[in-house]
C-alpha cells in the first residue's frame, strides 16, 4: 500500500511539473502569479479564443488584458495608454491637435462630462458647456466606461463632421443634437490684455509651455505699470503640475503650495514657494471647468488669502496621476497620489467654493474679455480688484 501511494505521489507530481511547465511556455503572465490564478486566466484566455463568435486578434485580445488590469481599479483617472495613446497624450500636452476641442471626465452618473471647452474652439463655438453630458457620438451610445472610445470617435481629420448627442441644462434633461467641424486645436494657454488700469490673465490649461508664457505675460503687464491682476482660470481643466506651482510661486509668498501624499499617508511631494511674489492686488475667476492643477493654484491662493475667489464652485479632482512610458512605446497613467492644499484639505469630490458667488447669466454667449458686456464674473472681479486698490490707496 505504501509502495502505490509513493508512485501516486511522484507520478501527481510528474504531472504539476509538466502543467506548470506547459503554462510557463504557453503563458505571457509573471512566473510568480498564484498557480491557481494562471491556470484560470490560461483557461479563460484558451476558451475565448477557441468558442468567441467573431476572430481574436492575437495583439488586441494582450490589450484588452493590459487595459482590463488598471480598468479593474474603477478609476476613471487611471489608464493603460497604447502607443497611439500615448503619442496623442504628448501631443495635448505640447498644445496641438485635431479634433474638436473638448476636455472630459468620467461623472459620477457613469456618463462622459465636458469639464470645459476649449477656448475659441470648434465645440466651444458650436455652445458646448462644463456639466454637458455626452450621450452619443455619431450615432453612437457611450457611457464613462468607454470615455477614451468616445475621445478616439471624436478626433479626426480637419474639417469632417462628428455628430454629438449632449444633456445638457441646469437638470441636464434638454437634449441637444449638435453638429460640429472638426479642426486643429491649437491650445493658447496663456491670454494677457491691459483692462484701464488693471491686467488680466487667463490661463486655459497647463501644459509645458504654459509657466514661461505666463511669466512674460505678467512682466509685459508690469512694464505697462499695472495696479492689479485678474487671473482667469474659468474653464482650465489643469494638465502638468509642474506649470500650476511655477506660477503660484511666482504669485505667492513664502509657504508650501500644495503637498500630494501616497495611498500610505506618506508625503511623495511637497512644493514651496519663494519670498519674491506678485505686489499688486489680485483676485481670481473660477467656475466649474476649474479642475485638477488650476484648482492646486486656485486653492493655494484662497489659503494664503492672496485675493478673494470669485464665480461658482470648481471641479474638485484632488488626485494626481503619474504616467510611466514603457520600453515599446505604450504606457500607463495612473493615480497615485492625491494632494492638499496648504491648510490640509483635500478637495477631491467637493471642489473649491469661491470667496465670491457669482453666476452666469443663462443667456451668455461666453466669457473673458471678447464677452466682457455679458461676463458677469468679470465684471464683479474688475469691481472688486478695483476696490482693494482704492482701500489700499486711502489708508
Amino acid at each position: 500500500m505504501k509502495k502505490r501511494a509513493g508512485i501516486f505521489t511522484i507520478f501527481l507530481l510528474i504531472v504539476t511539473n509538466l502543467f506548470t511547465f506547459y503554462f510557463a511556455k504557453k503563458s505571457s503572465y509573471p512566473a510568480g502569479l498564484d498557480m491557481k490564478k494562471m491556470i484560470k486566466l490560461q483557461l479563460v484566455e484558451d476558451y475565448v479564443k477557441k468558442n468567441y463568435l467573431r476572430e481574436v486578434h492575437e495583439e488586441d485580445f494582450y490589450t484588452g488584458q493590459l487595459k482590463g488590469v488598471v480598468n479593474s481599479l474603477e478609476d476613471p483617472y487611471s489608464e493603460y495608454l497604447t502607443k497611439e495613446d500615448m503619442k496623442k497624450l504628448t501631443e495635448e500636452t505640447s498644445g496641438s491637435f485635431y479634433g474638436v476641442g473638448i476636455v472630459v471626465a468620467p461623472g459620477e452618473d457613469n456618463l462622459i462630462t465636458v469639464i470645459s471647452p476649449i477656448k475659441d474652439s470648434p465645440a466651444d463655438k458650436a455652445g458646448i458647456k462644463a456639466g454637458d453630458k455626452i450621450i452619443t457620438v455619431n450615432g453612437k451610445e457611450f457611457m464613462a466606461s468607454d470615455m477614451q472610445d468616445a475621445v478616439e470617435t471624436m478626433r479626426g481629420e480637419k474639417d469632417t463632421e462628428v455628430k454629438l448627442q449632449v444633456l445638457t441644462g441646469e437638470e441636464k434633461k434638454t437634449i441637444r443634437d449638435i453638429t460640429i467641424i472638426r479642426d486643429e486645436i491649437k491650445v493658447e494657454t496663456v491670454i494677457s490684455e491691459k483692462i484701464d488700469d488693471l491686467g488680466y490673465i487667463g490661463i486655459t490649461q497647463f501644459s509645458e509651455p504654459t509657466a514661461t508664457e505666463f511669466k512674460e505675460a505678467l512682466d509685459s503687464l508690469n512694464k505697462k505699470k499695472i495696479k492689479g491682476l485678474v487671473l482667469d482660470l474659468r474653464g482650465n481643466p489643469g494638465g502638468i503640475v509642474d506649470g500650476a506651482t511655477e506660477i503660484a510661486d511666482i504669485l505667492l509668498p513664502e509657504g508650501t503650495i500644495v503637498t500630494s501624499k501616497n495611498r500610505d499617508g506618506n508625503i511623495v511631494e511637497e512644493y514651496k514657494s519663494k519670498e519674491d511674489h506678485l505686489e499688486v492686488p489680485m483676485v481670481v475667476l473660477i467656475n466649474k471647468g476649474s479642475a485638477s492643477a488650476s484648482e492646486i493654484l486656485a486653492g493655494a491662493i484662497k489659503d494664503f488669502n492672496a485675493g478673494p475667489l470669485i464665480g461658482e464652485t470648481s471641479f474638485g479632482k484632488g488626485v494626481i496621476q503619474g504616467v510611466r512610458q514603457f520600453p515599446e512605446g505604450d504606457g500607463i497613467k495612473l493615480t497615485t497620489a492625491e494632494y492638499f492644499t496648504p491648510s490640509g484639505v483635500n478637495i477631491h469630490g467637493i471642489g473649491i467654493d469661491p470667496d465670491i458667488p457669482v453666476k452666469l447669466k443663462d443667456d451668455a454667449k461666453g466669457i473673458g474679455l471678447e464677452y466682457i458686456d455679458e461676463d458677469t464674473q468679470l465684471q464683479r472681479g474688475i469691481k472688486e480688484l478695483h476696490d482693494i486698490i482704492n482701500k489700499r490707496t486711502s489708508l
